[in-house]
């Protein structure tokens, strides 16, 4: 460490107040949490050498997250700590080993799964919720108890014995796998930047201003502790049994267990890595805890972190590999989005050929040419995502990649809106755009037409079955008898989940229709505000405006949709065929 110099000491913490911005404000992490704390061990140990370097900017003086402007700041009752992190064997041994010698005997250990997420306490008085707040910078934190109310796993009121007068608990706000790959995927097609992983979505949807918003994002919770010790409740694995009592969603008995050394501690933590791709929630370690509550007060805590609790993080699900290529494609908005088509690779329980490299400025930043030597990752064990190049492999002749300026399907010449990321193919009858019109029409998240899925929906166009959203209603068994691997049952299967769709919600049909920047949240608000799908194109950019929650481009772009006699022509069929 001798080489390194002050200004070295100051650069490493101006990267990691950028780092912390993008992380903490942005939601959008440019390094690993790995590299992160490697570079946080640096200033700590070059800290531990010049003491007299110390900053009053530096990581180590405080916990990182900053406040959020619109909300109210409002001061922790019992300071909310960050944990210390470990990565091996030898570290959670050294931790066993302090906490032993600080306590003079042994303890036991309580170790359970650790949810990606983001931390927050929930205050409770007579038993009623009153206030939910983030970890902010540890001593005051954000007041998101609007947010939190949203949250069905939130009671509003506790129920069961010894609920105390006023009770402080705390838990983790995650957002599932499947809503996070449902609502990225959303994103993507409308041309928005995508979030890097459940947990950034989480972090982003919490600090939204409008409640509904928060509500649209399928947030859940996991309440793993309580902020003021009731007297009665004498270890960590009692408290969950207590928390579940009272109504709170806690982890169940397969996700912790107690532990006396370092072995069985490992032995559990394999065990919950070994679930980590199959669960339906994002981990990225255990928390070992000491178990017995009296013992946290004799420990104490540092200035950022409890001396009786350390998380023990999981490696990055991550493979080096080559990008042969970077194809684009042309969704059903006419955003074209770059793919990297890789040399395939295994990972985490699937082979990798393929990762979204989202637009063209993502490609900028990373600087990711077609050749590089490239690390993947499954961004929240699901979507994988190129995380960085490895620059030390990269060959000399390697050329910056640009977007095309024709679509690469109709050749249209693509456009790019002021203020957007997006790049579009502005033909609305490109072949692509109408492919995935269709497919998208007939998905779960839309018409939800059961065994209509992407081959069936492509083999109905390749056969000119399928022109408009309508043919899908007049389709006959006649006609699909005629097309290969169609027998008497599928076609039963099909025609009947397609009278079925008949009975769609409104906001699902708005949805249906695949209007540019419409989601499904912005499409139940409209659907509120009319009476029925005749209403739709009469609808006008000022009225839209009045709408709490739909903003100027949203407006233009539905009223837009609706000013092409086509599409009007289009709904009419569709309600003609029921």
């Amino acid at each position: 460490m001798s080489k390194f110099t002050k200004e070295d000491y100051l650069k490493l913490i101006h990267d990691i107040a950028k780092y912390d911005e993008y992380y903490y404000q942005h939601h959008k992490p440019l390094i690993s949490d790995f590299t992160y704390d490697q570079l946080l061990k640096q200033v700590e140990d070059l800290e531990k050498q010049h003491p007299e370097w110390i900053a009053a900017s530096s990581p180590t003086q405080d916990v990182r997250e900053r406040p959020t402007k619109g909300f109210v700041q409002v001061a922790h009752e019992v300071p909310m700590l960050s944990l210390a992190n470990s990565y091996s064997y030898e570290e959670i041994e050294d931790f066993i080993k302090r906490v032993h010698k600080l306590l003079g005997r042994s303890a036991s250990f309580c170790a359970e799964l650790k949810m990606d997420g983001i931390a927050v306490s929930l205050r409770y008085e007579k038993g009623l919720f009153v206030r939910g707040l983030t970890r902010g910078d540890g001593k005051e934190g954000d007041d998101i108890t609007r947010n939190i109310m949203t949250i069905k796993g939130v009671p509003s009121k506790l129920h069961g014995e010894h609920i105390p007068a006023i009770l402080e608990v705390r838990g983790e706000v995650y957002m599932p796998k499947e809503v996070f790959m449902q609502l990225n995927l959303a994103k993507e097609e409308a041309g928005e930047d995508v979030w890097a992983n459940p947990r950034n979505a989480a972090a982003g949807s919490l600090k939204l201003l409008d409640p509904e918003e928060v509500r649209k994002r399928h947030l859940e919770i996991m309440v793993y502790g309580i902020a003021q010790q009731e007297t009665f409740l004498t270890t960590q694995s009692e408290v969950h049994v207590q928390l579940q009592k009272w109504g709170f969603p806690t982890l169940s008995s397969e996700y912790r267990t107690e532990c006396i050394d370092a072995d069985e501690l490992l032995t559990f933590a394999q065990k919950i890595e070994s679930k980590r791709a199959t669960l339906p929630f994002e981990i990225d370690g255990m928390v070992i805890k000491v178990n017995c509550l009296k013992d946290w007060d004799l420990l104490g805590t540092t200035a950022k972190s409890p001396r009786w609790a350390i998380a023990y993080k999981f490696s990055a699900l991550q493979a080096t590999t080559v990008i042969e290529d970077i194809t684009v494609q042309v969704g059903r908005t006419g955003v074209l989005t770059p793919v990297a088509e890789l040399k395939p690779v295994f990972l985490a329980g699937s082979t990798i050929s393929r990762a979204s490299l989202h637009n063209e400025e993502e490609i900028q930043r990373k600087d990711i040419r077609i050749g590089d030597h490239v690390i993947i990752e499954k961004g929240g064990d699901v979507i994988p995502k190129v995380v960085n190049v490895d620059f030390s492999q990269r060959p000399s002749h390697l050329i910056v990649w640009k977007m095309p300026t024709r679509c690469p399907i109709c050749e249209t010449l693509v456009v790019k809106k002021e203020g957007e990321v997006a790049v579009r193919c502005p033909n609305v009858k490109c072949l692509a755009q109408s492919q995935r019109r269709f497919i998208f029409f007939a998905s779960k998240q839309a018409m939800d037409i059961d065994h209509l899925g992407e081959k069936v929906m492509l083999k109905l166009i390749e056969h000119g079955l399928v022109k408009d959203f309508s043919d899908i209603y007049r389709l006959t068994a006649e006609q699909l008898a005629t097309l290969e691997g169609f027998q008497e049952k599928s076609i039963q299967n099909l025609l009947s989940s397609i009278e079925a769709s008949k009975q769609v919600i409104l906001p699902k049909f708005i949805l249906a229709l695949g209007i540019a920047h419409v989601g499904i949240g912005t499409a139940e608000l409209i659907a509120e505000c009319v009476k029925g799908v005749e209403d739709l194109q009469h609808l006008t950019v000022d009225r839209l405006l009045q709408i709490e929650g739909i903003g100027d481009k949203v407006a233009h772009s539905f009223v837009e949709y609706f000013q092409n006699q086509s599409h009007i022509h289009e709904i009419e069929e569709l309600i003609k065929l029921g």
